[in-house]
């Protein structure tokens, strides 16, 4: 009698299916495209999760930056008098610091000189 891979393949491909939930056309249906696309998806997933953390790193300087440049200083200024008086807090705290705070980081800016 012929073995046919039942119960544990058709599980393998409903994960991949439930995975390609919400995608476009045969993508969600048909297992050998939606395979393709949840494992580009996953692909992508896993470079954004580091990309994000870069953007937010990105977002939180130039937030620091226009608030230190209205009290006078720069942002690399500002982070080299930090580091030199071991001022230790970091830049997603004092970009929150730049905009819920100003009378704070007004302060911040001048334990840095």
């Amino acid at each position: 009698m012929r073995v046919k891979k039942g119960f544990k393949a058709r599980r393998r491909r409903n994960a991949v299916l439930k995975l390609a939930k919400g995608f476009r056309g045969r993508r969600k249906n048909c297992y050998r495209r939606a395979n393709q696309a949840v494992e580009r998806a996953l692909k992508f997933s896993t470079r954004d999760r580091r990309q994000r953390r870069r953007d937010f790193r990105r977002l939180w300087i130039v937030r620091i930056n226009a608030a230190a440049r209205l009290n006078g200083t720069t942002y690399s200024k500002l982070i080299a008098g930090l580091t030199k008086n071991g001022v230790a807090i970091d830049r997603k705290i004092m970009a929150d610091l730049a905009i819920f705070d100003p009378e704070g980081f007004s302060a911040v800016v001048a334990a840095s000189k």
